[in-house]
């Protein structure tokens, strides 16, 4: 079985992602979507509500498992016994970041392989930070994520609105 990890923060995750994961699965028997615990990163969502949201927007997919993970990515590839780690790339600044990630990792562990896959043309501008930030200021996200997500970010940004008011004086 060709097993294949997709890591990343998945802030939320994006209908950008999803079209990165369906691409993989096309490549790979199994891909494991896992979020890559980031001590420098402050999500907005918990670990436990992405995990969710992942698994709600992945239920229908077959070969998927939904997991998150601390520490090097090398080590949990091995750990899973994966043959690759797939990463999106949109942009040209995407490839520079991420050419330095698969080199690091190849030099940690020379059998590491990463493979590159490239969105459909309309989620090239796509980011969870845009996402986040659009809605942050009341924007349409409802192309950009999963149903499910679109109420959970909704919600999230009600919560962080009103406690924002609760705060002024």
């Amino acid at each position: 079985m060709r097993i294949a990890i997709y890591p990343g923060t998945f802030d939320p995750i994006t209908n950008g992602h999803l079209d990165i994961l369906e691409r993989a699965l096309r490549l790979f028997d199994k891909v494991v979507i896992t979020i890559a615990r980031n001590s420098a990163k402050n999500p907005l969502f918990s670990e436990k509500e992405r995990l969710e949201m992942i698994r709600r927007s992945v239920r229908t997919l077959k070969g998927v498992e939904v997991d998150s993970f601390d520490g090097l990515l090398v080590e949990y590839a091995r750990k899973k016994k994966a043959v690759a780690v797939v990463r999106g790339l949109r942009a040209i600044s995407d490839f520079e970041y991420e050419l330095q990630m698969a080199l690091m990792n190849r030099k940690l562990d020379e059998d590491f392989v990463t493979v590159f896959l490239m969105p459909n043309e309309k989620y090239t501008y796509l980011n969870s930070s845009i996402v986040r930030e659009i809605a942050r200021h009341d924007g349409d996200v409802k192309d950009f994520v999963p149903p499910h997500v679109l109420e959970k970010l909704t919600e999230k940004m009600h919560e962080g609105k009103a406690r924002s008011k609760g705060t002024k004086r």
